[in-house]
């Protein structure tokens, strides 16, 4: 199989337009909480963060990645201009302190060895705003692309190579060059967050419950839990998190859907009163999330935060859509999958077009979740804010087009429980 470089399709758009400010939608809130995109919990916040960030910038900005073809993004005090790409990873880089939890992982050959477990990538849309987030699998094989590291020496292209070993390879930057080449979209911000990181971040929010409709039995992980909800937090969340074996069919794909129910009701733990009503944990939350995450150098200023949060204020959970990128199964190896390209191409289309998208798939490509009656309240109607200046308003939404059925997928307005494994529930 020869390398080629697919053309980059989708730029960044450049017309402004802003409509009336109302007040903040939850996802805002979301998004002023945490401070910073975090690579397990959809998108981190601005607002409180970029308040931490200013005290810790020093510890912020000292790690940063610089992105290749990157140039600077000028900050500004109104919603991000134009499209925006975000791509976040989770690694897992056996640190000191947590490296005794994780066995053969972190005292085999390979325990210095870190790699891009999670991989997501979060479009925000150009007006009217959307979310559309696309998890990839770990074990997709994609080519990767010759990649520049911090050091400025050059790390060889591969024409055939699992998407985690990316990291391995050349780092935040090749991770996002890899998708970058798969997708054709054009990526302006990224950040990862490691094991370590997501323990720290989960206890800073007081844990979150998830809902299990049949229980998890998984010795690789230490889970051995039964049907219902649980509240989780610290080693447990990284845990259920990880866990493969004890969801679905025991692949990858499961653990993606299974994941995407931790994010959206971590989404709801955020919004919750016992979060926003007390600024000592929302504090807590930014401080631990800037301690804990390495951004991009195109990320590290708080006011970029700002904007990016206030251009997904108001968009309702309808429009918050959460996918799992299409595959195949690897015709040289039943144990990884391949790019399904040709239903892809309707996705890129669409959000190239920002045209609203209709699921017709599974919730799940690997059974890890099923979806159950909503048990939380509807989402609060925005309010217009008499204070804000006045502006065009946007297009109403196009009609929905409707994806491939080989895109698995939900909403944030559909809740979801894990699919455990365990016989009886």
């Amino acid at each position: 199989m020869s390398q080629t470089s697919k053309p980059e399709r989708h730029g960044r758009h450049t017309v402004a337009r802003h409509g009336v400010l109302k007040s903040p939608h939850p996802f805002a809130q979301i998004m002023k909480v945490l401070g910073i995109v975090l690579a397990v919990v959809l998108v981190s916040g601005a607002g409180i963060a970029a308040y931490a960030a200013y005290d810790l910038t020093a510890t912020f900005t000292s790690d940063a990645v610089e992105l290749e073809g990157q140039g600077s993004v000028p900050p500004d005090i109104g919603a991000i201009e134009g499209g925006v790409n975000l791509f976040l990873a989770g690694t897992d880089a056996c640190e000191k302190a947590y490296a005794g939890y994780f066995g053969d992982r972190c005292t085999g050959p390979d325990a210095d060895v870190e790699l891009n477990d999670v991989n997501m990538l979060v479009h925000i849309s150009d007006n009217p705003r959307r979310v559309t987030v696309i998890s990839f699998p770990r074990d997709l094989m994609v080519p990767i692309p010759r990649c520049t590291q911090a050091d400025g020496s050059e790390t060889e292209p591969m024409n055939k190579a699992m998407l985690n070993t990316a990291y391995k390879f050349g780092g935040l930057n090749c991770v996002v060059q890899t998708v970058k080449q798969l997708t054709g979209l054009d990526i302006q911000y990224a950040a990862k967050v490691t094991w370590g990181g997501v323990i720290e971040i989960t206890n800073a929010v007081g844990g979150v419950e998830v809902c299990l409709a049949k229980g998890i039995d998984d010795p690789n992980t230490g889970i051995d839990w039964p049907a219902g909800m649980r509240k989780i937090q610290g080693l447990d969340a990284l845990q259920f998190l990880r866990t493969r074996h004890g969801v679905g069919n025991g692949g990858d794909l499961g653990r993606i859907s299974n994941q995407q129910q931790y994010m959206s009701r971590l989404a709801r733990k955020l919004v919750s009163e016992e979060v926003l009503s007390s600024p000592a944990t929302l504090y807590k939350l930014a401080t631990t999330a800037v301690d804990n995450v390495t951004p991009s150098q195109s990320l590290t200023n708080p006011l970029t935060l700002v904007q990016i949060a206030l251009a997904v204020k108001n968009v309702p959970y309808d429009e918050m859509v959460f996918l799992q990128y299409p595959v195949l199964e690897d015709p040289y190896d039943s144990n990884r999958v391949v790019p399904d390209e040709t239903s892809a191409e309707p996705l890129w289309d669409a959000l190239e077009a920002n045209q609203p998208l209709k699921l017709t798939g599974d919730v799940s490509q690997g059974e890890g979740v099923v979806v159950v009656k909503p048990t939380t309240p509807a989402e609060p109607t925005p309010t217009p804010d008499p204070s804000a200046s006045a502006g065009p308003t946007p297009t109403p939404t196009q009609t929905p087009v409707p994806l491939p059925s080989e895109i698995a997928g939900q909403t944030a307005a559909q809740e979801t429980c894990s699919n455990g494994n365990a016989s009886g529930g």
